[in-house]
Order: structure tokens, then sequence, then C-alpha cells
């Protein structure tokens, strides 16, 4: 009997369908391995209405359901939004943990990929497997039920019911197992008094014979047509099957003739082989993943302890040093990075020995000098008050001797004092003042400069009655100070000078700014250096060391507070000094933007007679010595002309 399959599109086939996987996405046999549960047929059950009692009990019920899964998915997503973090910031802090979620990703998509092509090609070569020996089984039993039924010399239907029955029943126990049926159904449109209508093996029927197949056997007599399809078993639902069909002839009566087999066998067989396929791919993924931490964890941590090391490098403990084990690349880095930092030490300790040395040399000539100094400034004095008595000549040097050996004795008072910070041993008399007594002293003792300038002093301030306690060291901070406005004075070019205070709760801040010859931007990197001045060709005329600044920003930071600064050629300077209000108080914010006024010129002369309008609110004008100027005029930055303004926050305040 020859093999035939029908033509494209059709699913009747006589070779093996290539599908290699179920619907619920696992590797099955392909067409056979397609299960279904049969639905249970449905029976109309009449229900009494129930109360409305019993429907209020259901919604509460219902809404309370409800409500409990709104929380669990809440929790849910809380605990998801956690786990996602997490695993970023591990992500971004953890090359180990990079390397291996990394490796872990790409192995599982290698094992997935790999174990799914093995699967599909394991269920193939099954199905193919016992689609042939199928065909073979069913084309051998097919013949000899034909030469059977050729041999059959029956006359009554009875005998001939019978006969067929003996014959087919031959067919349940000739394949190689015993899950073969059979079924077979006289072709419609036949008339003959001794045909049998159907006869079959455990109760199977033409509805689970496909209509697609039930054609092709009945348009060809010697062909062999087979199909996968779902065997019910019951119940228990279906069995992945393939049934394969021919036509036989028994006293002139053409029947079809299907031979089923059930494959769950071989299914049971691939699940197994499957299971077995994802068993073995996880252990190998929780083996790449432990082979890789481990290995990874080698070459990350002696990273990670450079890294720890070169952290307590940074933070003076210069005698930290990286273990060093075995003799490999890790060992030599670890080798090289301790011999760096033992020279790095090395010339620590000597710069460290150096500067202490220069510290000494300049605290003991600091002092040492103050006795024949003394003396020298004495005898200055003598000449000084005497000079009228001399020739111009020896009246110009008792002058210049008595000037000079006054700076002489402010820079050594300055070098005194910076060698105090060095040395550590500088402390605060801590005391609550008003900042606006310190400032109205240092204008005080600025005015003769400012006149000398023909520079204009003046406060610009929000607070109301001019009043802001502060717990300072009233010495340090009017040096501070005294030092900023003599600097904006000396710089000014004759054109005003403010000082801006504002305040809040936790802080107070004081503003110099001058509208002069401005500073470059490499001059604010050095501004607080010591000894240097910005053109030190520039004639002075209140002296100076150059460690005015730097002895400010260390009494600043004694304080706790900032000094800041800024500058633009042609647009003058300003200095910021903030201080806690309070002794240990931390700082977060200047209560005085930097600069105060925008940084324009142009507002040089707007602060004179009115307030104006900066980010930080309205200042008022304050003269020299406190004093109100209500003059007219219009104020920078859409300002108008006014009184001083009062406001901002009640803690600045006192």
């Amino acid at each position: 009997m020859s093999t035939h399959q029908t033509g494209p599109g059709s699913p009747v086939h006589n070779v093996p369908d290539s599908r290699t996987s179920s619907p619920s996405g696992a590797a099955a046999l392909p067409d056979a391995a397609a299960l279904v549960v049969a639905g249970a047929p449905s029976t109309e059950v009449d229900v009494a209405p129930q109360p409305r009692r019993g429907r209020a009990d259901m919604a509460r019920t219902a809404s309370s359901l409800l409500g409990a899964l709104a929380v669990a998915a809440r929790f849910s997503l809380r605990t998801a939004r956690r786990l996602q973090r997490v695993i970023a910031r591990r992500w971004r802090t953890s090359l180990q943990f990079r390397t291996v979620l990394t490796t872990l990703v790409i192995a599982s998509i290698a094992v997935i990929g790999v174990g799914g092509y093995l699967a599909g090609q394991i269920s193939s070569g099954l199905f193919k497997e016992r689609l042939t020996q199928a065909q073979v089984e069913s084309s051998r039993g097919a013949s000899q039920v034909q030469e059977s039924f050729s041999n059959a010399s029956l006359s009554d239907q009875p005998r001939v019911s019978t006969y067929v029955k003996d014959e087919l029943k031959l067919l349940e126990v000739g394949g190689s197992d015993d899950n073969r049926k059979y079924l077979m159904v006289k072709i419609p449109n036949q008339d003959s008094k001794l045909a049998v209508s159907s006869v079959d093996s455990g109760g199977l029927t033409t509805a689970i014979i496909p209509d697609e197949l039930r054609q092709a056997v009945q348009g060809d007599r010697s062909g062999q047509f087979w199909q996968s399809i779902e065997l019910p078993t019951g119940a228990a639902g279906t069995h992945p099957a393939v049934v394969i069909g021919s036509q036989v002839e028994l006293l002139n009566t053409s029947y079809e003739l299907y031979m089923i087999y059930d494959l769950n066998s071989a299914q049971l067989t691939l699940n197994y082989i499957q299971s077995v396929l994802w068993l073995a791919g996880a252990i190998l993924l929780v083996l790449i993943g432990a082979i890789t931490w481990y290995v990874t964890r080698m070459v990350v941590q002696p990273v990670s302890q450079a890294a720890a090391v070169s952290e307590k490098l940074a933070a003076g403990r210069l005698e930290e040093r990286i273990p060093v084990v075995g003799e490999d690349e890790m060992a030599r880095l670890a080798t090289s990075f301790n011999k760096m930092a033992t020279s790095l030490q090395d010339q620590i300790n000597a710069l460290a020995t150096l500067s202490e040395m220069q510290q000494r040399f300049v605290s003991d000539v600091s002092h040492e000098l103050r006795t024949p100094l003394t003396t020298v400034r004495m005898a200055a004095e003598v000449l000084f008050d005497a000079r009228e008595n001399f020739d111009p000549i020896n009246k110009r040097s008792s002058e210049l001797l008595f000037h000079q050996v006054e700076r002489f004795e402010l820079l050594l008072a300055d070098l005194l004092e910076i060698s105090r910070f060095d040395a550590g041993v500088a402390d605060l008399d801590i005391e609550s003042l008003d900042i606006f007594s310190v400032i109205h002293s240092v204008i005080d003792g600025a005015m003769p400069v400012a006149d000398v300038n023909h520079s204009e002093l003046s406060v610009v301030t929000r607070l109301r009655n001019h009043k802001c306690i502060v717990e300072i060291d009233a010495r340090r901070i009017d040096r501070i100070l005294r030092n900023l406005v003599l600097n904006a004075l000396e710089h000014s070019e004759g054109r005003p000078v403010k000082i801006f205070i504002s305040a809040d709760d936790s802080a107070v801040a004081v503003a110099v700014r001058d509208y002069g010859v401005g500073m470059s931007p490499d001059a604010l990197d050095h501004v607080f250096d010591r000894f240097w001045r910005g053109d030190p060709a520039r004639a002075r005329t209140t002296g100076g060391s150059g460690l005015g600044l730097s002895i400010a920003m260390e009494d600043a930071r004694l304080h706790s507070g900032w000094l800041d600064a800024w500058g633009a050629p042609g647009e003058g300077a300003c200095f910021r000094l903030t201080l806690p209000r309070r002794r240990g108080g931390g700082l977060t914010h200047s209560p005085v933007p930097l600069p105060p006024d925008g940084g324009t010129a142009a507002a040089s002369h707007s602060l004179n007679t009115g307030p104006i309008m900066t980010n930080t609110g309205s200042f008022g004008v304050v003269g020299a010595l406190g004093t109100n100027n209500p003059s007219g005029g219009a104020g920078h930055g859409g300002a108008t002309n006014g009184p001083m303004t009062s406001g901002g926050p009640s803690g600045a305040e006192s």
C-alpha cells in the first residue's frame, strides 16, 4: 500500500510535522503533543433568589477582598521598587556584582537557547521515530486485514459483523505496544446488505477523526494518510496521539480503516528528558555563578584592599599597607603600591618636619625680635618726638624710621598670630555681642582712610532696629572686618564701599563690596595665600604684610564660619564673612548672596539713595555711623526711592 500526502496547507500528513513546542511553552511532540482538556458538559441548575441581607454580606465580603488585594498589590509594588533600588545601587558600586550578574545573564541566554534547541531536536526525533514505526505497523496491519477480507466468503450480515470484529481485534495486539486502537467505518453512499456500519475498539467514534483526514482517505483507495489528534481518555483529559487511515474492501463494500496510536508514553519520556535538561541547566548556572564570583573575588579583593588603604592614606594614616600574598600580578601590584606609599610617607614626613622647623623658626625669631624691636621703637619714638629740632634731612629720616618700625611691628604681630594658628594653640574668647557694634567700631577706625581715598562708606541691611546678637570673639571678628574694609578702601579708586549685613535664625553674614579695579580669576585662586599681593608694584597707603587675608581666613575657621571672595576686572570685588549665630552651630547657607548686588558696576551709585531689591529681600541704606540716608535717587534693579526698609525673618532680630 502506498503512502500519500494531501495538497499544500492541508493538516493531513504523511511526514513528521516540524513543530516542537506545546502551547504551554515547553517542547513537546509536534501536533500529537497538543493537550486539550475536554470541557465537561454544563448542567443548568435553578438557583433561588438570595435575600437582600445575604447580598449585602456578599458585597461587604467582596469589598474586603478587593481592599486586601489592593494592599497586597501596593506592598508588592513597594517591595519591587525597593529591590530595584538595591540592585541598581549594587550595580553602580560593585564591580564583582556587575561581573557575576552579567555572566549569569549571558549564561542563562546560552543555556535557554541550547536547552530549547536540544529539547526540540529530541522531541522531533522521538516523534519521527514513533511515527515511522506507526506507519510501518499500520501499513502491515492494513495489508493483513485486506488480505483476510479478500479471502472471506460470507453470506449473512451477522457472520460478517462477527468476522470483522475477530479480524480487527488482531490489530490491537499486532503492534510494538498495547496503545494501538482501531476504527473501521463504511464509506457513505454504498448499498450493501452485508455491509457493517462501523467497528471500533475502546468506544472510539468518528468524532475524533478530523474531517480533512476522512476526506483524504475516502478519496484515495490505495493511499495511507496520518494526522495528529488529541485522544480523549475520559475524565483525565486527553493524550497526544496520531491516527493513520487507509481504505479496505470487504464483499465489494469500501471501508475507512483508522489505526490510532497513543503517544502518551513518548510524551512522558520527553517530559522527563526536558526536566533533566532544565535541572542540569539550572545546576550549570549556579556553578557558573559560583565560579564567576570566586574568580572575580580573587581579582577584585586586592583592588578593594588597595582602595581601602588609599582612603586610609588620604585620611593621614600613612603607616597603612596592603598585605602581599603570593608572587602573581596582584602581589606585584601590592608590592609596588606599598613602595609608593612608603615613598609618599617619607616625603610627607620630610615636608612636615621642614614645615615644623619653619614654623618653629618663624615663632622663635618673632619672639626673639620683640625685645630688640621694643628698644628700637622706643628710640624711634624719641627721635620722632624731637624731629622738629633736626635739620630737614634728619627730620625726614626720623619720620621714615618711626613709620617703618611701626610697620615692622605690625608684621611681627601677624607672624606671631600665624605661628599660633600653625601650632594649633589659637582659641576663641566667645561672648554674645551685637554685630553692629563691631561694624560701628570698624567704620570709626576706617573713616580717616576713606577720607584720604575720597570713598564713601555705607551700610546696607534689612534687619530691624539695626541689631543682631551673635556669639563671637569680638577681637578676631573686628580684625577680619577691619582688614576687609581697609582692603576695599585701598582698591576702591575713590568709588563707594558698601557693607551688606543680613541674618536669619542660624547665620549672620557681612559682605564688603567695592567697585574698584576688581580681581581676575587667577587672583581669586590666591587671594587667601600667605604673603600674596594682587599687584606688588601697586602703592599701598595702609601698609600691610600680605598676611591679613590669611589670618582672616583662619579666624573665620575658628568660628566654624566661611570667608568667600568674588571679583571681576573693572567691576570691583566683594568679600563675604558668614558666621553661625550660636557657638557650635553649622552653616548650610549664607543670608547674603555673593555679590549682593548682582555683580554689576552700575550699582555703585544706587545704594546711596534708597533701598534696592536683591534675591535676599529689600536692603535699607544705613549711613556710615548707623544713620539712615533717605535722599532721592533710583535704586538698582528696579528699586524706588524711599526710606530704609525693614523686614526679614524674625530670627534676624534680637
